[in-house]
């Protein structure tokens, strides 16, 4: 993968400054494995874990020398970023329309979590997703951790590293998904005792092929806004169009 004029160039750092830079990647990592286990033990906490979770990384970033740019959140690139969104969201929307209208591929919107009134979805949409989801996930694999791998590895490894841990964070959301989502459901429903494996697996590949696309928008943009637009259309789109497939259901 070629590195994008968007994102600093990495140099060669002294073996001293690279072990930090080293240290602070495992700090983030051990970081984000509690943060994980907390959001799933602590009932409905994610709507301040979140943005507490985010503000800290950040920080840490900071301290750690991390710039601006180099946490994806210049103020240059920041135009960049939202084309990049638009896009994003955009190209997500028309997927998901067809996803709804086609009956082969519709029960992948029968989210029970998400059978919800117009104001419950919409406030689901534009609040509770991006706060209690979207905030503390961009900051924390597109900006910080992100940042911190790229001190010391090549651009290849900072987007494969990143989207990996990005699909090991969704194991334990994925220990439910059989019982909530309909098509997962019924994916699953034919494997037997290997069920619970295959979709715990399945969700981990998705959700990592997911993340390597956001990095490649974070990549080309050079901002995260690019990431957070896909990122929000993903899932809050998902909740959108949700309703539709729940009325055509």
């Amino acid at each position: 993968m070629s590195q994008s004029a968007a994102d600093p160039v990495r140099t060669a750092a002294p073996l001293p400054r690279r072990r930090y830079a080293l240290v602070g990647t495992a700090v983030v990592v051990m970081a984000l494995a509690l943060l994980n286990v907390a959001d799933h033990l602590i009932p409905h906490g994610s709507l301040w874990l979140g943005p507490v979770g985010a503000v800290a990384l950040l920080s840490f970033a900071r301290a750690s020398g991390l710039s601006w740019a180099q946490l994806g959140l210049a103020r240059d690139r920041a135009r960049s970023g939202l084309l990049w969104a638009a896009g994003a969201i955009l190209t997500v929307g028309l997927i998901y329309l067809a996803g709804v209208l086609l009956p082969m591929t519709r029960t992948a919107f029968l989210d029970v979590r998400y059978h919800l009134p117009v104001p419950g979805a919409l406030l689901t949409a534009f609040v509770i997703i991006p706060v209690g989801t979207i905030v503390l996930e961009e900051v924390a694999f597109r900006s910080v951790l992100w940042g911190m791998l790229a001190r010391h590895a090549r651009m290849w490894v900072v987007v494969l590293v990143s989207s990996l841990l990005f699909g090991l964070w969704h194991v334990l959301p994925s220990l439910h998904l059989a019982a909530s989502n309909s098509g997962v459901g019924d994916a699953a429903r034919g494997l037997g005792a290997a069920a619970g494996v295959a979709v715990i697996v399945g969700t981990v590949l998705f959700t990592a092929a997911g993340g390597a696309v956001a990095g490649e928008l974070r990549r080309r943009s050079g901002s995260v806004l690019a990431s957070v637009g896909m990122h929000w259309a993903t899932n809050a789109l998902g909740v959108l169009f949700g309703l539709l497939a729940w009325q055509l259901a």
